[in-house]
């Protein structure tokens, strides 16, 4: 019988602070061994914000553990704002935090958005990354936000898509992210958290193998839903504000990166962000090790996903 990878238990943290940048307040902590190897956890997305649970993917004794709320959620402030905010803000901040905390390079952990984020500050700083840990690949291409957002998930989770689609007039289903997007910038503030949670509930709905009500839950809590919606739609409208919806896959860009150890670990059923784009990029980046959990969706927290990245950080914190 195999012996799973579990995650450690809950460690508080040993610093916290804000990074202050254009009117955001980032929320920023440190777990872990201060003397140990540095990680930075990014959360999905975006709008997820971090949560006290991922701190367990990192064995506290090898590792110094940074987790942070990117702009606009979690702890960051002001809740839910979308000023100021693309994939490129972002990725400065993570630069500006490393420099800030003094740490030379560190292991980058992103899964979903965070697969994404972490693609795009690698390319961008390539010399401040020391591994790469990647789950539930994303790449915001049109082909896969029109798979969640409007036709084909729906289609294997008909029940939770009449849920996604209750808030929006029949006349303006033939372009769903738009429309959300035109209450998400209205003034209704009523309609805009209903439309906030029927889009966060979506999400929550789909995102394991097995049904869990729990995270069904909390994807509803208001809150949360209020800037995980509009933050992802926001950025979602937008393309992720990249240049071409292949520039985190390219050659060019990849070739910025083939130096760096990476793990790329996938839930083979996987709806939100499905297993074709795990496939492509390791394709185009055969250095890295592909990871298939074969009885998996999405989520970090289910077994064989977990088992998986905590076996990889356990790897690299054998490296220098």
């Amino acid at each position: 019988m195999k012996n799973f990878f579990i995650l450690y238990e809950n460690i508080e943290p040993y610093s916290s602070g804000y990074l202050e940048i254009d009117k955001h307040k980032i929320y920023y902590e440190e777990c872990g061994n201060p003397n140990g190897k540095p990680a930075v956890f990014l959360h999905g997305g975006p709008g997820g914000g971090g949560s006290t649970r991922v701190r367990g993917f990192f064995n506290p004794e090898l590792y110094r553990i940074i987790i942070f709320d990117q702009r606009g959620c979690g702890r960051s402030k002001p809740h839910a704002c979308i000023e100021n905010n693309t994939t490129w803000d972002l990725v400065d901040d993570i630069e500006r935090l490393k420099e800030k905390l003094g740490i030379k390079k560190w292991l980058v952990f992103g899964g979903s958005w965070g697969s994404t984020l972490s693609l795009a500050y690698a390319q961008t700083y390539p010399n401040s990354v020391s591994e790469l840990v990647l789950r539930g690949i994303f790449m915001l291409r049109d082909k896969e936000l029109k798979w969640f957002y409007q036709d084909g998930a729906s289609r294997i989770f008909p029940e939770a898509w009449e849920g996604f689609l209750k808030p929006i007039k029949e006349e303006d289903r033939n372009n769903l992210m738009d429309a959300y997007y035109k209450i998400f910038t209205g003034d209704d503030d009523k309609k805009k958290m209903e439309a906030a949670v029927a889009w966060s509930k979506w999400e929550g709905s789909v995102s394991t193998l097995s049904h869990k009500p729990d995270m069904v839950s909390s994807y509803s809590e208001s809150k949360f839903a209020l800037a995980f919606a509009l933050i992802e739609n926001h950025y979602f409208v937008n393309k992720g504000f990249l240049d071409n919806e292949d520039q985190l896959i390219s050659s060019s860009s990849i070739d910025k990166i083939r130096h760096i150890p990476a793990k790329i670990i996938q839930g083979r059923y996987d709806i939100v962000c499905p297993m074709e784009t795990a496939w492509e990029l390791s394709k185009n980046l055969p250095e890295a090790q592909l990871i298939i959990a074969p009885s998996s969706g999405h989520s970090a927290f289910e077994k064989e996903i977990t088992h998986e990245l905590i076996k990889a950080t356990e790897e690299f914190a054998k490296n220098e």
